[in-house]
């Protein structure tokens, strides 16, 4: 299983961002697929997630109406549109499948500065 993100960076508050997670070495369209941050505790902290076979998305309170998770089986990609950015959304982002274990990408660095 390979995980690679892209589309991290710098913006100023009230900016967007899209990133990307290219997803290989399983069957994509099958799996939920989940984008975590790092947080403030000991465990990442879910952003958002959307399903595979069963068809859904859900959201941490904090990125509702701010977030949009999305995915393109025929490109083994997910996505997450981020707008209305705010330096506390700042942090490295990762994205994650569970297929028996947890597979990680190697995440990619937000930050929200003026």
């Amino acid at each position: 299983v390979w995980l690679v993100e892209s589309g991290g960076g710098s913006v100023q508050p009230g900016g967007s961002l899209r990133l990307s997670c290219v997803a290989s070495g399983f069957p994509f369209s099958r799996y939920e697929m989940n984008w975590y941050r790092r947080g403030s505790g000991k465990e990442r902290e879910l952003v958002a997630a959307i399903g595979g076979q069963i068809k859904f998305t859900k959201y941490a309170d904090s990125v509702k109406g701010r977030f949009t998770i999305s995915r393109d089986n025929e490109k083994n990609t997910v996505y997450l549109e981020m707008n209305s950015l705010k330096p506390e959304d700042s942090d490295v982002y990762y994205c994650n499948v569970r297929r028996v274990t947890d597979y990680w990408g190697h995440g990619t660095q937000v930050t929200v500065s003026s």
